[in-house]
């Protein structure tokens, strides 16, 4: 009988408790390392690596394909936002990604998702 009432019984509604246990943060394996070629305004594109350890810290290297053969690599710590999806790495420059499975988004200066025609091109693929 218990059975049959707990299976009657509402679906309880998502709400800030269930999401704040339930993100990127806490259930994805999300440290590692990420590669991707993001889209560059006067170059053939941004040769992009970004290592995200356990621990908080992060490195990145980036390369402009096509202009110098030099490699531009930070490290230092990053951080989680309150929804626990996005990651803010930098302190000049703070550069912010959306945490999903095997991949991190770039966004835009904001916050918000890049979309049009190059959306998909700001995507950096776990290794």
């Amino acid at each position: 009988m218990t059975a049959i009432l707990s299976a009657c019984a509402p679906v309880p509604q998502t709400g800030a408790a269930f999401d704040a246990e339930h993100n990127a943060r806490t259930a994805l394996d999300w440290a590692g390392t990420y590669r991707g070629v993001l889209p560059c305004a006067d170059c053939e594109g941004i040769d992009t690596v970004v290592t995200l350890e356990d621990d908080g810290s992060y490195q990145t290297a980036t390369r402009y394909l096509g202009k110098r053969n030099s490699v531009t690599e930070e490290q230092g710590r990053f951080s989680w936002n309150t929804s626990g999806n996005t990651v803010t790495l930098g302190q000049r420059e703070p550069v912010q990604y959306f945490v999903a499975e095997n991949r991190l988004i770039r966004l835009a200066t904001d916050g918000s998702r890049i979309t049009g025609p190059l959306a998909d091109s700001y995507v950096l693929t776990k290794e």
